[in-house]
């Protein structure tokens, strides 16, 4: 008696060399549910990161705001345009808010710009 190796008479060999549609088509739900995760946190990571550079552009014109009064014998300026137009203060130009790309509201409550007027959607 005699052990074959190998191919037994009438079966079939499956190609071992190539990737079924079955394992693809896994593949691809696999990456489509990931993605389905991720892209929803990154958009929502992306608002988040604008609006907290909105804040700190805020916190850098209150202080120019401050600048501007020290290097003016305590006065402060009568409004925003004052100093986000002179290149001595912001030599860029005026900073803009980066979720709704417009300027600042000109309105100053107690010499600053008020983040609470400063609403996002």
């Amino acid at each position: 008696m005699f052990l074959r190796w190998g191919n037994p008479k009438g079966a079939k060999m499956r190609n071992k060399n190539g990737v079924t549609l079955v394992e693809l088509l896994i593949v691809v739900l696999i990456l489509g549910a990931l993605a389905a995760i991720a892209i929803p946190r990154l958009t929502q990571s992306a608002d988040t990161a604008k609006k907290n550079a909105c804040a700190t552009n805020i916190d850098i014109i209150n202080s120019q705001i401050e600048l501007y009064a020290a290097e003016n014998d305590n006065i402060y300026p009568a409004n925003l345009e004052v100093i986000t137009n002179s290149t001595t203060y912001f030599p860029d130009g005026p900073p803009q808010c980066p979720v709704t790309d417009a300027n600042y509201p000109d309105v100053l409550v107690n010499n600053r710009v008020d983040r609470s007027a400063h609403n996002h959607p």
